[in-house]
């Protein structure tokens, strides 16, 4: 399987609007890959918390509309990364996409630990409580956004679901960067899956992104990593990979503590 991941730099200079144009044409030109990602809140900017009303959208609503139309045009799986989501009873939340090659709305996810402590996101957004997979043909996801990474407990629970391939679209902080490698890296060792950990770039409200995109395979090792500009990894992934590490090094098996 044959997956990109595009490190979108965010310019608060840059409209709403022209970036949605723009992430659709980067989109198209991953024509011949199986999945694209997108990361998280890519927008609006995962912290211009001041802008988050004012960019909320329903499910169809602009961006899922350019995504679905880039899914189509490219013959691809798309996670459109997450939007600032206005349920129609009225929270908020922070909501990850996903499209078929037909361009249909297969998934969405909504991010369940929200980051802030007592502000911004934390306050601003309602939490999700849904553990989302998404069969393709050669894998099965499981959906993740940011603050996620930190609480293993749910990248559990999506292996038990079936996951082997974890998706992450993050806004995460340079100052942050070693944590975001580090989790990514733990992740996948610990669950023997993929990770695909998707980052921005540029700078969010004054908050520097780590960039760093990253894809580690079932043992730990690092396929490709990006810097901290906006770049498109492309990595072909051999899905046969994961049952094969599983089999050969069962430690999955020889869970006692929170196994179903």
């Amino acid at each position: 399987m044959r997956a990109s991941l595009i490190q979108i730099g965010v310019d608060p200079d840059e409209p709403v609007a022209e970036r949605r144009t723009r992430v659709a044409s980067l989109v198209r030109e991953q024509r011949g890959s199986d999945l694209v990602v997108l990361p998280e809140l890519w927008t609006v900017g995962a912290f211009a918390y001041e802008s988050f009303a004012e960019e909320a959208e329903p499910l169809d609503g602009p961006t899922a509309e350019a995504m679905a139309a880039a899914a189509w045009d490219t013959g691809v799986w798309l996670h459109a990364g997450s939007i600032v989501e206005r349920d129609p009873d009225g929270p908020l939340y922070n909501t990850s996409l996903v499209f078929s090659p037909n361009g249909d709305l297969v998934r969405t996810y909504r991010k369940i630990h929200r980051f802030g402590f007592d502000k911004g996101e934390a306050v601003m957004m309602a939490p999700g409580s849904e553990v989302v997979t998404v069969p393709l043909p050669q894998t099965t996801l499981g959906l993740a956004t940011c603050y996620d990474l930190r609480f293993p407990e749910l990248f559990r629970a999506l292996v038990d679901a079936g996951a082997q391939t974890l998706v992450v679209p993050a806004g995460w902080p340079a100052r942050r960067r070693e944590h975001w490698t580090l989790f990514a890296k733990a992740r996948a060792v610990e669950n023997q899956s993929y990770v695909l950990a998707c980052d921005t770039a540029g700078t969010h409200a004054g908050v520097e992104q780590a960039g760093h995109s990253i894809v580690v395979d079932p043992w730990g090792e690092v396929l490709a990593e990006a810097g901290t500009g906006e770049e498109v990894l492309t990595v072909d992934l051999d899905t046969a990979r994961v049952a094969k590490i599983r089999d050969d090094f069962p430690a999955l098996k020889d869970r006692l503590l929170g196994r179903k």
